[in-house]
């Protein structure tokens, strides 16, 4: 019918270069692993794709968050050319603070999945960032099943993504939940020419539109967010 809204299909970063990389996009219906090293960049893929999706019009964004407060989310992501104020007075954005002592790890994740399953049906997309923090303090079994569990909430339609350092699972973990993921990308820091950059590796994208790539070289700047530096250039 004309003008009939296309529906959700994928959730996209906006960033040209980098939704290429993707295959077009995380297809609805997937989970995602983001994993990585200290300060390689990790949650500004997740933001971008919090931007693009709210700028679809057709999705809300839940987004978990152990590193900011609403304010400091917001403004962070202000501060790199994404403003999501307007989303998040409007409702179309949800930011969630978190903050775990030592307590029971499993019925953390319990409560977690179950907000997960309890948000309204427009919001297609949850960040979930991060999980290193849990990590430390849960046994295996507990994070294999909050995964599985993530799983099956995507089954459902959904597009979970969860950041953590790759140093905080058990390579045995860090293996099953790989598994487990339909997506996954590992982010790190490396010398390239005389400058530091942050590079994405795309691991996995299953149900992409078309082949993903495999590495994007970025830089943060202000105003900007992710600025794709082709790794050919970087090393003249």
């Amino acid at each position: 019918m004309a003008g009939e809204k296309k529906k959700l299909e994928v959730v996209i970063t906006g960033v040209s270069e980098v939704d290429d990389k993707l295959g077009g996009g995380i297809p609805l219906g997937s989970l995602c692993l983001v994993e990585g090293d200290s300060d390689a960049g990790k949650s500004v893929p997740c933001q971008h794709l919090t931007y693009g999706t709210l700028g679809s019009g057709q999705s809300g964004v839940a987004y978990y968050t152990t590193e900011n407060s609403v304010k400091s989310l917001i403004a962070q992501m202000d501060s790199i050319g994404l403003s999501t104020l307007d989303y998040f007075l409007c409702g179309h954005l949800r930011i969630y603070p978190l903050a775990f002592g030592k307590g029971n790890c499993r019925e953390i994740f319990k409560l977690l999945t179950h907000h997960f399953s309890r948000l309204p049906n427009e919001f297609k997309l949850i960040i979930f960032d991060s999980i290193t923090l849990l990590l430390s303090h849960s046994k295996p079994v507990f994070i294999i099943d909050f995964f599985a569990e993530c799983k099956s909430l995507c089954e459902k339609g959904l597009c979970i993504i969860i950041v953590a350092h790759s140093y905080a699972f058990e390579e045995d973990v860090l293996s099953r939940t790989r598994s487990v993921c339909d997506a996954r990308f590992k982010l790190r820091l490396e010398a390239v020419g005389d400058r530091m950059l942050k590079l994405m590796e795309v691991l996995k994208i299953r149900g992409a539109d078309r082949p993903t790539g495999d590495v994007v070289s970025f830089d943060v700047e202000p105003k900007i967010g992710m600025r794709i530096i082709p790794l050919s250039k970087a090393r003249v």
